[in-house]
């Protein structure tokens, strides 16, 4: 549904972004995910038809987005990051303009401006004006606004940005809600959120894709040792010593968060869960939890990102 190929952005001097590819299949939620700068917003302008590509080429619901900007645009929702809105208008009037816009007409738009208004929750601001809405309020109505052509596609550029953790609740469950009917590209540096979200993510840096797959897929290939968490039942003084001991084990930590664990790694590819057992068993210990511990996307993210300055300093 989505296809880049090779998107390339000049700021006058500047190079937004460089040979930027990839591509997202038929009903996936995907993340799109950089620190603050890196090319995100650029992206999803430039596959939106918000402004063109110094060169490259892509593809959105089957259209050429250069050659035919409009055909894209009737097929896709647009959420950026920073929505314009007329403040004075009220909420289904802005939405009826909207509709309008997007070229809805009689009973149709009628029927899909109310079937928007109770899929993102906003009936009880309806008749308000737009100013007078919280920031969670404001961006569901952007959602609405996205959704009011029953788009094939959606692209999302920081949906969760600048709310409260009550407000980012609420989006994510409306994000949630169209998963699976819909195509979406979400642009994000909040990495639980595309955890929680993205079946497949992309990482970008420094306007180039460095890295792309689901979170377990990139953190398998990152990872140098295998990793397992363990709670042991016993005096954490004594615990770390005996687990280091254990054959095969090349770095113990204790999780500041609990004098009980410990996160363990081991040489690739070897299975210390019996020796690690048998070594507590020995003192008489007991194993309150032991399970595989793979990195998290944070971990997967910080890891990436340095790397890659690391290199180009």
């Amino acid at each position: 549904m989505i296809e880049a190929e090779n998107l390339t952005k000049y700021y006058g001097p500047v190079k937004a972004i460089e040979d930027v590819s990839f591509t997202v299949e038929k009903g996936e939620i995907v993340g799109f995910l950089g620190p603050n700068g890196a090319g995100k917003s650029t992206t999803l302008r430039i596959l939106t038809g918000f402004m063109p590509a110094t060169s490259g080429r892509a593809m959105v619901a089957g259209y050429d987005v250069f050659q035919n900007s409009l055909e894209v645009r009737k097929r896709i929702g647009y959420l950026p990051e920073i929505i314009s809105m007329y403040p004075e208008m009220r909420v289904k009037s802005y939405l009826d303009f909207v509709a309008s816009v997007k070229g809805l007409r009689g009973r149709e738009k009628t029927r899909r401006i109310g079937e928007v208004i109770e899929r993102c929750r906003i009936k009880e601001v309806a008749r308000k004006p737009i100013s007078a809405l919280s920031r969670g309020y404001k961006q569901r109505v952007g959602m609405a606004q996205a959704l009011l052509n029953d788009p094939e596609v959606l692209f999302f550029d920081e949906p969760t940005a600048g709310m409260d953790p009550a407000q980012v609740v609420e989006i994510r469950q409306l994000i949630k809600e169209l998963a699976g009917a819909r195509t979406l590209l979400i642009s994000t540096h909040i990495l639980p959120e595309a955890n929680m979200l993205c079946q497949r993510v992309m990482i970008i840096n420094r306007g180039r894709i460095v890295a792309m797959g689901t979170p377990h897929e990139l953190a398998e290939r990152l990872q140098q040792a295998t990793r397992l968490f363990i709670r042991v039942a016993g005096p954490s003084e004594a615990v770390l010593p005996v687990l280091e001991r254990v054959n095969g084990v090349v770095h113990v930590s204790r999780q500041d968060s609990d004098s009980n664990a410990y996160l363990i790694e081991a040489e690739q590819g070897r299975d210390v869960r019996d020796e690690l057992a048998r070594a507590i068993g020995d003192h008489h210990w007991g194993i309150l939890e032991l399970r595989s511990a793979d990195m998290t996307l944070e971990e997967v993210f910080i890891n990436i990102v340095v790397k890659e300055q690391g290199v180009e300093e």
